[in-house]
């Protein structure tokens, strides 16, 4: 038995997974306020559980089952976007680009929350199968995903969360201007959204939502 899938971290690491990913699929129930206040949160703790878990060996680079969708990661990018509008975009100055370029480079905080969300979410579906040797794989690779991957995007998203939560000019910048603006200036992808909820009559995204 790997004992290592049932640790007090990993079971710690799970629940804090399983409501980071219910908070980011609540999201068009709550208002932008309550969502930046609750991301810097959760966030945090987050990473401190991915920091606390053992490291395990992913021998011969095996793969596990994949439930975000690409249908599902833009169902979930468009809803955080849409709540966030014009202050989705910040200048990240942290990247590996950045060594090719003079200037910040503009990144997303939906795209980077989905992200994460992606590999949290695959990870603790996988988890909750109940399938030991399936866990320990999908444990491995988001440990790993963790070192290399969606760890740096967790501190970078933070800190923009955090320039929104503690700015004093972000409470004036949201307004009924802006989002008249923004409605009008997104109505297509919207148009597409809903369109897709439509044609899916939300029966997948509610069945792989309650699993």
């Amino acid at each position: 038995m790997d004992e290592s899938i049932y640790s007090k971290n990993t079971v710690e690491f799970v629940t804090v997974g399983v409501e980071f990913c219910s908070f980011i699929e609540r999201a068009p129930e709550l208002n932008r306020n309550d969502f930046i206040d609750t991301s810097i949160k959760i966030l945090p703790l987050l990473y401190l559980k991915a920091v606390l878990l053992s490291e395990t060996e992913n021998d011969n680079d095996q793969i596990t089952e994949h439930f975000v969708t690409e249908e599902i990661y833009e169902y979930i990018r468009g809803n955080i976007e849409r709540l966030l509008r014009t202050h989705d975009s910040y200048l990240e100055v942290f990247q590996s680009d950045m060594q090719y370029s003079d200037t910040p480079i503009a990144a997303s905080i939906s795209e980077e929350l989905t992200d994460i969300y992606q590999d949290i979410k695959d990870f603790v579906s996988t988890y909750s199968l109940g399938n030991e040797h399936s866990s320990g794989i999908a444990l491995a690779i988001c440990k790993e995903n963790f070192i290399s991957y969606w760890g740096q995007k967790l501190v970078n998203v933070l800190r923009a969360l955090h320039n929104l939560r503690f700015s004093a000019d972000t409470e004036e910048n949201f307004d009924e201007t802006e989002d008249e603006n923004y409605m009008q200036n997104n109505s297509i992808f919207e148009q597409r959204q809903m369109l897709w909820k439509e044609e899916n009559g939300l029966d997948e995204w509610d069945k792989w939502n309650n699993e």
